[in-house]
């Protein structure tokens, strides 16, 4: 007679945990080592995998003095350093609930390699040079974001209705608009009343918030200001960029704020829906279910999808000068509204979705931390007034967005997720604001208000600098 043994879980994925198996037995071999394998995990991965996985870093580092760079090697890495993480942040008192987790898996690595935090002696660090070495050119080499971005967005497109995905698009611009206009008349009146000018505040404090990230914001407005105001871009850079990572970190604080918000009001939530459900939206859904007999070629068929329209997003890139997952966006879009793709596809690319959204996200944190997040830029911003300023300018922001959207009909906290997006460092910010907020599915959104938002906001202010403020 066999039963089912309790679980106890450590999970981050926030799905329903599965119960082992296992019959209740004395005997560990094969039985109790199957139980720690079922009941027990650090995120999605086995606590005894986790064991290992960290033994097998260890032995490479340590015996060969380096780590490959090669995928196999970065998925275990990367893996093992981003779940951990995590469960850090998720199980931190109070701010463990507020998005905790994805903050960690971001600055926790990118501390760790500032500070070489030693292990054993002062040789030994928790993470080597060599280590942070092979990650940061793996990110840089593969491009590996996009393709985590290409999954989500295309997976959360494909799974939302015509009518949600019109009506969002074009309502989805008014509070972000509103949200803008009151977010930067706040910070500019804030910074003012703290001792700086209008001018500075704007231009270095407000403006990087609402850039669009660093590609397509804090670098584009360095050259700016190194052009107009006489800076060198080195200069103009170090300025910027903090003010975009503390933007950033505000943002993911705020959204998981929000997601807190909606979990004891769930009435003011779609849960990662903007509009409420609709009679199509139910019919597509039957459509889709009863095509979703998922299959390896069907999963297949989602993930050549997502890559594909990436590749028509890099052409348009090519052909108009927007980034590419924006292109790649308005292709999914398209591809969506002519029903370009069965539902048997369809069901493909949600599964690709969840699989990225559940597995992918902890160890892409981590990863962006290692590579691409300076930790003294960080510490540098960390002044009183600038986190006063920034702070004001973000609540403003998503508080605007909430309020108007809510006028508009919209969920109000899904729409206000989004607008912590628009202080967002880019597409990593989306991805840990969204990670925070526990609603990937805003993905398309999120873009829109980040790539599109932050072009208008760098393109605009930098005209209005150069031609009648200098």
């Amino acid at each position: 007679m066999t039963e089912r043994s309790s679980t106890k879980e450590i999970n981050n994925s926030g799905s329903s945990p599965q119960k082992s198996v296992a019959p209740k037995t004395d005997k560990f071999w094969p039985y109790g080592w199957w139980r720690w394998m079922d009941d027990y995990k650090i995120g999605v991965i086995p606590l005894p995998f986790f064991i290992i996985a960290g033994i097998l870093i260890a032995a490479e580092v340590l015996i060969t003095g380096k780590l490959p760079n090669e995928i196999v090697v970065m998925i275990v890495t990367c893996g093992f350093f981003g779940f951990l993480c995590g469960e850090i942040g998720k199980r931190l008192p109070i701010v463990g609930k507020m998005g905790a987790a994805a903050i960690c898996a971001t600055f926790i690595p990118s501390a760790m390699v500032y500070y070489h935090i030693p292990f054993i002696d002062a040789n030994i660090t928790i993470l080597p040079q060599t280590l942070a070495t092979s990650i940061t050119k793996f990110y840089k080499d593969t491009h590996i974001l996009y393709l985590y971005i290409c999954c989500i967005i295309v997976g959360s497109i494909m799974n939302m209705d015509r009518k949600t995905l019109i009506q969002g698009f074009v309502k989805i611009f008014v509070p972000m608009v509103c949200g803008e206009v009151v977010g930067m008349l706040v910070g500019i009146g804030v910074g003012t009343l703290l001792g700086l000018s209008a001018f500075e505040t704007f231009f270095f404090l407000v403006l990087p918030i609402m850039a669009g990230g660093v590609g397509e914001g804090a670098i584009p407005l360095s050259i700016g200001y190194a052009a107009i105001l006489g800076m060198s871009e080195g200069e103009a850079l170090g300025r910027v960029l903090p003010i975009v990572m503390l933007g950033g970190l505000t943002g993911i604080i705020c959204g998981g704020t929000l997601n807190r918000l909606g979990k004891k009001y769930p009435h003011l939530t779609g849960n990662g829906r903007l509009f409420p459900k609709s009679e199509d939206d139910e019919q597509e859904k039957e459509t889709v279910k009863k095509e979703s007999v998922i299959d390896v070629t069907t999963f297949a068929s989602g993930v050549l999808l997502a890559a594909m329209l990436y590749m028509v997003g890099m052409i348009l890139a090519k052909m108009t000068g927007i980034p590419a997952p924006v292109g790649m966006l308005f292709a999914a879009v398209f591809v969506k509204l002519v029903h370009g793709v069965s539902p048997k596809v369809l069901s493909g690319s949600q599964v690709v979705y969840k699989f990225f959204q559940t597995s992918v996200t902890y160890p892409i944190l981590f990863a962006v931390g290692v590579a691409i997040t300076p930790w003294h830029r960080i510490v540098e911003a960390f002044t009183v007034v600038n986190l006063i300023v920034i702070i004001c300018t973000v609540v403003s922001l998503v508080t605007t967005g909430f309020f108007v959207s809510k006028r508009l009909g919209m969920y109000p906290i899904d729409a206000a997720v989004i607008s912590c997006c628009q202080s967002g460092q880019g597409g990593t910010g989306d991805v840990a604001i969204l990670t925070a907020a526990e609603r990937m599915e805003l993905m398309p959104f999120a873009q829109i208000a980040t790539r599109i938002g932050g072009a208008i906001n760098v393109s605009v202010s930098l005209l209005i600098l150069g031609n009648f403020l200098v």
